[in-house]
């Protein structure tokens, strides 16, 4: 029987992951289901740094008083962010009508909290309030449209007719497409974006090209055989942040992702990294890519050399050849980044990490899969049969 080898990680991705769940919030279930590391080690690792908070030993160096200053007074600002953003985001989830709105400020009223208060927090006005009270009741509205709109919020406001017919079987609700049409029509549900773009891809350079080993096989037998990755921008407030991805094609689940202000070959190379980290994957493994300068980069090779793994790039101005990882982009911007107005960079970098850990790694529905999320797929997947490994030819 052989040994297992038991899995090592870099300081850089413990700190990483112990940042993910105290500063943004998210669980370890969570992130232990998105980047495939048990549970116990994450509790360790937090363990650890506590410790470090405390001036013991710990990841990496203690921190200085003023780190730690810095850090509580950052920990306070967030705190107070969210409790001001509480009320308001409650009452959305439950349902975005007036009647539900001054249903709670009636209870709130009953906490000795004054009405003049409530009104300005959840800005509606008093004239408004008092001018329901005088009305006669009316029906409550049907239970099917209160679970489409939470199973509406639930998605962040993303999810479509056809993605919402899944959403509302899987809470015991068989509805067709046309009527959940019709219940978001009259709920006024409609995701909304608008399109921004910058280039990104600079293939007009004089660095070595590979074939295109992938060759659109977009769907491979088992975890680990095809990667594929590229990068985009994101508006912010301090300027434009740049995002590399790697996804493995099995499940279209994101293995890897590092963000940056700029482009370098190194960007690239984090992505990838974090993705060996996090999923030890076998030498002869496809990597996927566009011919822009940072994947032909010398960096960007050797890095592959080194593991072992197959370069593979898509023809010049093709984007289909690359079309999954240039998919993921379209949804991560429809459902997210286009929602948002993002102040400086540590507001985009959390807001982008939620939604790929918290959000699209365990919980969005992928048609493809079967209308389940990539890190349940693959979970389905292994339980069912074992998994013989084929090569991508």
């Amino acid at each position: 029987m052989t040994k297992r080898k038991r899995q090592t990680f870099d300081p850089s991705l413990k700190l990483e992951v112990v940042r993910m769940i105290k500063e943004q919030g998210l669980s370890v279930q969570h992130v232990s289901e998105s980047m495939s590391i048990g549970q116990t080690a994450i509790r360790r690792w937090l363990a650890q740094y506590g410790a470090e908070q405390n001036g013991q030993p710990g990841i990496g160096k203690p921190l200085t008083a003023e780190q730690q200053r810095i850090r509580q007074l950052e920990l306070e600002n967030q705190q107070l962010r969210q409790d001001g953003d509480h009320l308001k985001k409650s009452l959305g989830l439950l349902c975005p009508r007036n009647e539900m709105t001054y249903q709670l400020i009636r209870q709130l009223q009953k906490e000795a909290i004054p009405i003049l208060q409530s009104c300005r927090v959840l800005n509606v006005s008093r004239s408004g309030y008092y001018e329901a009270q005088r009305r006669p009741a009316k029906p409550v509205a049907c239970k099917a449209g209160v679970h489409l709109r939470a199973a509406f919020s639930a998605s962040q406001q993303s999810y479509g007719s056809r993605r919402l017919v899944t959403a509302m079987a899987n809470a015991g609700f068989h509805l067709g497409r046309y009527k959940v049409r019709s219940l978001m029509r009259q709920a006024g549900l409609k995701p909304v974006w608008k399109r921004k773009f910058v280039h990104t891809t600079d293939s007009k350079h004089d660095l070595p090209i590979a074939a295109n080993v992938l060759n659109r096989q977009f769907n491979p037998s088992a975890p680990n055989l095809a990667y594929a990755t590229d990068i985009t921008y994101i508006r912010t407030g301090a300027g434009w942040l740049y995002l590399a991805i790697v996804l493995d094609l099995y499940a279209r689940k994101v293995v890897g992702w590092a963000m940056a202000p700029s482009m370098p070959a190194k960007l690239v190379c984090d992505a990838l990294n974090m993705a060996i980290q996090q999923r030890r994957p076998a030498p002869g493994l496809i990597v996927h890519s566009d011919r822009g300068s940072q994947y032909a980069s010398e960096l960007y090779q050797d890095l592959l050399s080194r593991h072992g793994f197959v370069c593979s790039m898509s023809r010049k101005g093709n984007c289909w050849d690359n079309a999954v990882a240039e998919r993921f982009f379209l949804n991560l911007k429809m459902e997210r980044v286009w929602q948002r107005q993002y102040a400086n960079h540590a507001e985009a970098k959390a807001d982008i990490t939620d939604y790929i850990v918290g959000f699209y790694n365990c919980k969005r529905i992928n048609s493809v899969l079967g209308n389940l999320p990539p890190a349940i797929y693959e979970r389905t997947m292994a339980a069912r049969e074992p998994i013989v490994v084929s090569e991508i030819t």
